[in-house]
């Protein structure tokens, strides 16, 4: 019985990142991290929710944070929006998000380590320099 439990307990943990992929509309969505925003057009606010704890175990604070982003990301993508600013932190795996359009304005794209490889494969900078 203890196998049986320890067993599930793995499966609900990983399972709660399953299916949160980044989708062809979100890939050329970028995240103004630091950037200002003033000259692109606002075009709604997002807020997106994941589980931050399954159980008695807090999820781990990295992994949450992205995919709140690759869910905004997605969210924005079909509004459509080509910029998202976070409006604050996440606070129990909720994140609230400002989405934007800044490509007539001169703003720049997603850079292409930005965007999401073609493979499938996906990573995301802690901190753009």
């Amino acid at each position: 019985m203890k196998h049986v439990l320890a067993v599930a307990t793995l499966l609900l943990l990983g399972a709660c990142s399953w299916g949160i992929k980044l989708d062809s509309a979100g890939r050329d969505v970028r995240v103004a991290w630091n950037d200002d925003v003033s000259q692109c057009r606002a075009v709604g606010s997002i807020t997106v929710s994941v589980l931050d704890k399954v159980g008695p175990v807090r999820r781990g604070g990295l992994k949450v944070s992205d995919e709140l982003e690759v869910m905004a990301r997605n969210q924005a993508g079909s509004m459509p929006a080509d910029t998202i600013k976070p409006v604050g932190p996440p606070r129990n795996g909720e994140q609230q998000w400002n989405a934007y359009v800044c490509g007539g304005n001169g703003a720049r794209s997603p850079s292409r380590s930005q965007r999401a490889p073609e493979s499938g494969v996906e990573t995301y900078p802690i901190k753009d320099h």
